[in-house]
């Protein structure tokens, strides 16, 4: 359903039908453009998982298909999202992305045309504030986004998640753009988070941690990014992702430490 003054953008007939998916957690701020750039797909489909904000009504804007799943990672969340859809051919972004005209164009293009890959990898520019960061490690960044759920779906990796396919990929031309931060600020916000489901997810699979986490890996992260990623190249935004990578790194791996000293108290 698109809002009464946006332009409406029809999917195309006699073509493969698309499910857009997505899932979200209070994103009232930032889901509706997401939505509206999703216009040309036959089916939207949003997962939340218990939001406090708006972000239900807001996405009820745009679709009905609108469903509650209590959080699993995300993983597993996003693929809760996929086995929700009505088309096995899956278009899956998150509320920060957004899809330009001229990638909705290629889109469409491709499932009208008469054979299709398993998946497709796209080209995500990504911003900080304004700025397309074009080095850092950032760029180029291709992931897979758009599949045949008969033949993909996500890995249940609660963090770092990816579409999993079994056969050959292809590669579509225009950019995804990716709003994931609004400034320095959100680099830095995001580092307690993702570190923590990191460092969970690497003390369940039995590693453990050694001095050289904090003294050797920080700097490493940096030093790969700034320099050997070119991040230089990116001005002060660059230099601001390599040293919140490098933060990243340190307290990741500080958590680490943490839940191995807690598991060894629990078991005293």
């Amino acid at each position: 359903m698109t809002p009464a003054n946006s332009p409406e953008i029809r999917p195309v007939s006699g073509r493969r039908p698309l499910s857009a998916v997505l899932i979200a957690r209070n994103e009232e701020h930032r889901i509706g453009e997401c939505l509206a750039s999703l216009a040309f797909a036959d089916e939207i489909v949003v997962v939340e998982s218990g939001s406090v904000d708006n972000t239900v009504g807001e996405a009820l804007k745009y679709t009905r298909a609108v469903h509650h799943v209590p959080w699993k990672g995300f993983g597993p969340q996003k693929q809760a999202a996929v086995e929700l859809a009505s088309h096995d051919l899956i278009l899956s972004i998150d509320c920060d992305e957004r899809v330009p005209p001229e990638l909705a164009a290629e889109i469409q293009a491709l499932l009208s045309g008469e054979s299709a890959l398993p998946g497709y990898r796209l080209p995500r520019k990504t911003f900080i504030g304004d700025k397309a960061i074009l080095h850092s490690g950032w760029s180029p960044d291709r992931i897979v986004r758009l599949f045949d759920r008969r033949h993909a779906r996500f890995s249940e990796d609660p963090v770092h998640e990816r579409v999993i396919v079994d056969g050959s990929c292809g590669d579509l031309t225009h950019p995804l753009l990716h709003y994931s931060f609004a400034g320095v600020s959100d680099l830095f916000r995001k580092i307690e988070f993702y570190s923590a489901l990191s460092a969970q997810r690497m003390f369940e699979n039995g590693r453990r941690f050694r001095l050289s986490d904090l003294t050797f890996r920080p700097a490493f992260a940096f030093v790969k990014t700034f320099l050997l990623k070119a991040g230089f190249l990116d001005g002060v935004e660059g230099l601001q992702i390599a040293v919140s990578g490098a933060v990243h790194v340190f307290v990741k791996y500080a958590k680490l430490r943490e839940l191995e000293k807690t598991a060894q108290r629990v078991s005293r």
